[in-house]
């Protein structure tokens, strides 16, 4: 997520670079052919070019609505999974407690139950955020131009580790085995959660209506997970991403043979100004279409993704500062303004 006031002129041609020699090109060849070798037969009237014109801004304007829209929504769903995070820490520190336990527990004992059922959230931020940055081959970050913009300017935690490595802080030997056997290792963790509020059941450290409501907390859990998995593993449709794509090229491949007669209208030799207008419309299309190709997919490691590991280190941070202990983790800064 950019977190400056704009992206700099900088950032944006190094980023749409390749689209401005490609349309550079396209306006090149016909100018040149038209005026230096006198192909006067190559133009195209301009009212169906702007007519197309009008249909791929309408195309385009779709799909950056649905775009924002995923993206606003994946944001909604991580702002309730910091929301239901702190309920978490709360309960858990103040319903766990020797009230109606039958075998009363050292003030150490419990704390260390606290920190198990805390650790234990922090191993289901870590496995949910390393599984919303798996590879995806509709993802556009993979592509030469997002990928090279990310490498010189921002890089992404979840591809730069392994979750191998993230995990085990937080987790038994035996917790971190059993997870690690398992294919959604995100799911696994909240079963564990759950088995061992199942214990302290048992043991009479929380009883039934706090059960029951931690309980809750855990589908609430699941529920926010499945959302963030529903963006993650259902693309923008496919179709429409399709039609935007072609129609945005085939309007700025006909762009430059609808102006060669305008500009001619204006005098001799204005026919050249075809070059620069024709790179400077189509560089508004291509642009927007890439936009919109860039806000699709929220949590795939972005400069415009939801910035899922810094709000995972934000919760990680309230959380540890609840249980009052003493190595608390540094916020994760933004790297030229841009949070991941």
């Amino acid at each position: 997520m950019h977190v400056g006031n704009n992206y700099s002129l900088k950032e944006v041609i190094l980023w749409t670079r390749r689209d401005i020699f490609t349309l550079l090109i396209l306006a090149t060849i016909p100018t040149v052919l038209f005026e230096l070798f006198e192909w006067r037969w190559l133009h195209l009237p301009w009212l169906p070019i702007a007519l197309l014109g009008t249909a791929v801004a309408f195309v385009v304007g779709f799909k950056n609505n649905a775009s924002y829209e995923r993206l606003w929504e994946a944001r909604k769903i991580w702002g309730g999974i910091v929301n239901a995070s702190r309920s978490w820490s709360i309960m858990v520190k103040d319903y766990v407690t020797n009230r109606h336990a039958s075998e009363k527990r050292t003030a150490a004992e419990l704390s260390e139950i606290h920190k198990q059922l805390y650790h234990r959230h922090f191993a289901w931020l870590t496995a949910l955020r390393f599984q919303l940055r798996e590879k995806r081959a509709w993802e556009s970050i993979y592509k030469p131009h997002n990928r090279e913009f990310k490498d010189k300017w921002f890089q992404i935690d979840e591809h730069q580790s392994k979750l191998e490595d993230a995990l085990k802080p937080y987790l038994s030997e035996e917790e971190y085995a059993a997870v690690m056997s398992k294919t959604n290792r995100a799911t696994q963790i909240n079963a564990l959660q759950s088995t061992h509020l199942q214990k302290l059941l048992e043991a009479g450290l929380i009883e039934d209506f706090r059960h029951m409501d931690l309980q809750k907390m855990l589908v609430e859990f699941y529920a926010l997970q499945g959302a963030s998995e529903r963006i993650k593993n259902f693309p923008y449709p496919r179709q429409y991403a399709t039609v935007n794509l072609y129609f945005t090229k085939l309007f700025v491949l006909l762009l430059p043979l609808g102006m060669l007669l305008e500009f001619e209208k204006f005098g001799a030799h204005m026919v050249w100004l075809t070059i620069p207008f024709s790179v400077l419309s189509g560089w508004v299309f291509t642009t927007l279409e890439k936009i919109g190709e860039a806000s699709e997919s929220p949590f795939e490691g972005s400069a415009n993704d939801v910035p899922i590991t810094a709000l995972a280190r934000t919760i990680e941070i309230d959380m540890r500062e609840m249980l009052n202990e003493e190595n608390i983790p540094k916020p994760i800064t933004a790297k030229n303004n841009i949070l991941s």
